[in-house]
């Protein structure tokens, strides 16, 4: 009877404290929780993937980007500037539909806020396009 009565008061083996016995069973209902929490964890991310911004596209090309950072990314990455940011298609196709002659005169010999040469100096029709190609994200021909 007081093995019974034991049992029944402890919920486990008989023989075990009454505090013996709510230890265990907490301990029990915290591995589950623990467990139910890593298999939550599986399947798709809830998260949303940081977005990929002007200010945090770069250019595959080591040098283009480095052209990039130094002539275009200051008024290609913030939106006060007025001039179409870098991967917004939206701003850049208006602009692509003009063509690329006229894209590279606008380049060279400036435009609107666009400064001669987009502030690099050094830089060949082929960059320019290269660099426009990466900032529209369309390719050009």
């Amino acid at each position: 009877m007081l093995a019974t009565r034991t049992l029944l008061l402890s919920g486990t083996k008989p023989g075990l404290s009454w505090m013996e016995s709510t230890v265990r069973r907490l301990c029990s209902a915290a591995a589950l929780l623990a467990l139910a929490g890593l298999f939550g964890g599986c399947g798709v991310d809830s998260k949303p993937a940081v977005p990929r911004t002007a200010a945090t596209l770069t250019p595959a090309n080591k040098a283009l980007a480095q052209v990039y950072d130094s002539s275009c990314k200051l008024c290609h990455a913030d939106p006060a500037s007025g001039a179409p940011l870098t991967g917004d298609a939206p701003a850049w196709s208006p602009r692509i539909a003009q063509g690329v002659d006229t894209l590279l005169d606008h380049s060279i010999n400036g435009y609107n806020g666009m400064p001669p040469m987009g502030m690099c100096m050094q830089c060949s029709e082929e960059e320019f396009l290269a660099l426009i190609s990466f900032m529209s994200g369309q390719q050009l021909q």
